[in-house]
């Protein structure tokens, strides 16, 4: 009983020193974390409009801090599929570069900018519009574009802010960056070394 005792008391004391450690490595990782869920949801989106042959948008959303899978269903209505809520604000932001890093190549593309959804799309019986997000729509045809039909070239940035609201990461080599090429729907993904941006 006594040796018994002894294992537990044991266990119980690493697994209080290695607690922080565990949770500091996690907050590490958030960044990445994030990039690769949006990088799923944008081939799937790619991958829907293709088979179903009819427009599929993804969309960024600010307000409800989530990335939303819409089918357009070639009418009025356009229905959620797919609802994937990101990190907390204070914790990841997806929005602008930070100030302290450069852009990544290639330097041409556009930044992501966020504006209210005039469009909206139906929850469940619910309609939702007024939202602040940025979309792109996925065509039929492997191309993405914007709401005028115009093929879009895209950086988005994944960094955790010192704090919330603040514009400067906490490092910059925890800063990812996600390039959309609109013509074929191509990603790519960055990952900053604490100097530049190097393509995975």
């Amino acid at each position: 009983m006594i040796e018994l005792l002894v294992v537990l008391g044991i266990v119980a004391l690493l697994a209080t020193i290695s607690l922080p450690y565990l949770i500091n490595f996690k907050k590490l990782y958030k960044s990445e974390d994030q990039a690769l869920k949006m990088m799923d949801l944008m081939r799937e989106t790619a991958q829907l409009a293709l088979t179903r042959r009819r427009t599929m948008r993804l969309e960024i959303d600010l307000t409800d801090n989530a990335v939303l899978l819409i089918d357009e269903n070639n009418s009025a209505t356009d229905t959620l599929i797919k609802r994937i809520p990101m990190e907390s604000t204070a914790e990841i932001r997806v929005d602008r570069l930070p100030l302290t890093v450069s852009k990544p190549i290639p330097p041409n593309y556009t930044d992501i900018a966020f504006a209210t959804d005039a469009v909206g799309h139906n929850r469940g019986a619910v309609s939702v519009i007024g939202n602040n997000v940025w979309a792109a729509r996925f065509r039929s045809d492997g191309s993405v574009v914007n709401s005028a039909n115009t093929p879009i070239n895209a950086n988005i940035y994944i960094w955790p802010p010192i704090t919330a609201g603040n514009n400067n990461p906490r490092r910059t080599a925890e800063v990812r960056a996600i390039t959309l090429f609109g013509p074929s729907a191509a990603i790519r993904y960055w990952k900053h070394d604490g100097t530049t941006f190097v393509a995975q």
